[in-house]
C-alpha cells in the first residue's frame, strides 16, 4: 500500500456519547418548583400553613372549653384542607395545558409518562408535608388550649386513625389528580372537582333517605361517603371493601383512562 492511498483513506466517523437520561429526581424538583414559582401556586401552598393556624385559633376561642382535644382541632384543620390539597393536585396537572407549556416541558422530557409521574409524586410529596404540617399545628393548638382552659390535654386520635386520614387526604388528592388528566383544564377540572365533593353527595344523600334500595348500596357506589369514614377510623371489613369497590369506579378506572388520553392527546 502506498503513502497515496493511506493519506486517501477517510478518517472513522466520531461518534457523540448519548446522553444520560433526566433522573426522575429532578423531574420531580422541577415540578415541585413549577408549584411554587407562581403567585397563586404560592400563596396555594402557603394558605395551608394559614388556614392550620387561623382553624386552630377559631378552636381556641369558640370551642367549649370542656370539649378541647386534638379531634376537636384535627376536625377544624381538615375541613378546608379536603379543599385545598384537591385543587393543589388539580393545578399540577392542569397547568401544562391551560398555560400552553406543555410542548417545552414535553420536548425537554419527550417521555409523557415520566412527567406524569413526577407530577403524582410531588402532588403527594407536597399532600404528606402539608398533613403533617396540619397535624403538626393542631398538636400545638391542643397544648396551648388544654393549657388556657386548665384542663387535662387530650389526645383522642390514634396512630391508627392518624393514618386513616392521610389515607383519606391523600385519596381526595389523586381524585383531584385524576380529574386534572381527564379534563386537562384548570376551571373545568375545579368546578369538575366542586360538582363531586359537593353536588353528587347532596343527590346520594336524597336517593339514600327516600330510596331503602340505594340505603344499603350507597357505600359501594358513593366513593366521597365511603372515604368519609377514614376520617373517623376504626373500619370494618364491609367499610374497606366500600372504599375499594367504589374507589375503583370512581378513581382507579377515571384515573388510568386519563392517563391513557394525556399520553396520545395533541400538545399545543
Amino acid at each position: 500500500m502506498t503513502a497515496t492511498a493511506t493519506l486517501e483513506r477517510p478518517a472513522p466517523a466520531r461518534t457523540r456519547p448519548a446522553p444520560a437520561p433526566i433522573p426522575t429526581s429532578r423531574i420531580v424538583g422541577v415540578e415541585l418548583r413549577k408549584m411554587l414559582d407562581t403567585r397563586s401556586g404560592f400563596w396555594l401552598m402557603m394558605s395551608v400553613g394559614i388556614i392550620s393556624v387561623l382553624a386552630t385559633a377559631a378552636t381556641l376561642i369558640f370551642a367549649p372549653r370542656d370539649q378541647l382535644s386534638y379531634g376537636s382541632f384535627a376536625g377544624a384543620i381538615g375541613v378546608p384542607m379536603t379543599i385545598i390539597l384537591p385543587m393543589i393536585a388539580v393545578l399540577a396537572v392542569t397547568s401544562e395545558w391551560s398555560q400552553r407549556s406543555g410542548l417545552t416541558t414535553f420536548t425537554l422530557v419527550p417521555h409523557r409518562g415520566r412527567v406524569i409521574t413526577a407530577k403524582l409524586l410531588g402532588t403527594l410529596l407536597v399532600g404528606v408535608t402539608s398533613i403533617a404540617i396540619a397535624f403538626a399545628v393542631g398538636a400545638l393548638g391542643n397544648v396551648v388550649g388544654s393549657a388556657i382552659a386548665g384542663v387535662d390535654t387530650s389526645w383522642d386520635i390514634s396512630l391508627g386513625n392518624a393514618a386513616t386520614i392521610f389515607l383519606a387526604d391523600a385519596l381526595g388528592m389523586l381524585m383531584g389528580f385524576t380529574l386534572g388528566v381527564l379534563i386537562r383544564n384548570s376551571p373545568g377540572a375545579i368546578v369538575g372537582y366542586f360538582v363531586y365533593a359537593l353536588v353528587l353527595p347532596a343527590i346520594f344523600e336524597a336517593l339514600s333517605a327516600y330510596q331503602d334500595w340505594f340505603h344499603d348500596l350507597r357505600g359501594w357506589i358513593d366513593f366521597n361517603f365511603a372515604s368519609s369514614a377514614l376520617y373517623d377510623g376504626g373500619l370494618s371489613a364491609t367499610e374497606w371493601a366500600h372504599v375499594a369497590v367504589s374507589g375503583t369506579f370512581w378513581l382507579l378506572i377515571p384515573l388510568l383512562v386519563g392517563l391513557r388520553l394525556v399520553l396520545r392527546s395533541e400538545v399545543k
